[in-house]
């Protein structure tokens, strides 16, 4: 079994003006975003993990490092990880959005949406997807992290428990919070969901050999 922690990055102050940050660079984790950070290391610490892999935009990094300082890592960064391309959103503030057909579809029809000059949550979901699953294949029996963004974590949360991309919005992502899966040759099993608490030191179990026969 391998377990994957899927962490969201650190508070920032595109988050604290409810303004969308997209690929937006130099978006760095403010005053509050750095004691999420610290708080998340700590609570992660007695997690012995294998390596932690990050979204290449500096919000991430950042929450990444926090992590990394205290477990001895070097993070590896997945250019898949990253944010959705919001292209035309980009720096927008929901409020700017709100109202319009284009965000009402995203709320409850968010499935085949595109973003203007961006791509699409299936797009996302399917590099996220694919990131993970090489990830998880590279790591058997090992605890890894991946620090992300938060659509990209519940479009992915939506295809490892079968729920329709539809009702991604359902899930609750929140600033430095963990949500862990288990995977073994059966698939995901979710086992806590957008965590902000202590969690349990994973010791995955090494395959049992089969009985000699004979």
């Amino acid at each position: 079994m391998t377990i994957l922690l899927l962490i969201r990055h650190a508070s920032n102050d595109y988050l604290k003006e409810n303004k969308l940050a997209g690929l937006t660079p130099g978006v760095h984790l403010n005053a509050q975003g750095q004691r999420e950070a610290d708080a998340l290391a700590r609570r992660v610490n007695h997690i012995g993990l294998y390596a932690i892999y990050a979204s290449p935009l500096e919000r991430a990094l950042e929450t990444a490092q926090a992590i990394a300082q205290c477990q001895h890592l070097e993070i590896k960064i997945r250019e898949e990880l990253g944010e959705t391309r919001l292209g035309e959103w980009t720096g927008k503030t929901i409020k700017e959005l709100e109202g319009t057909d284009a965000w009402k579809q995203i709320q409850t029809a968010p499935a085949e949406f595109r973003f203007p000059g961006g791509e699409s949550l299936r797009e996302t979901q399917a590099r996220m997807v694919g990131a993970i699953d090489a990830i998880i294949a590279a790591h058997a029996n090992q605890v890894v992290a991946i620090v992300s963004h938060a659509d990209p974590i519940k479009a992915a949360l939506a295809h490892y428990l079968k729920m329709d991309l539809n009702n991604f919005q359902r899930l609750v992502i929140s600033p430095a919070s963990v949500t862990v899966l288990f995977f073994n040759e059966h698939g995901a099993t979710l086992f806590r969901l957008n965590d902000s608490d202590k969690l349990p030191e994973f010791k995955p179990e090494p395959k049992k050999k089969e009985n000699a026969k004979g």
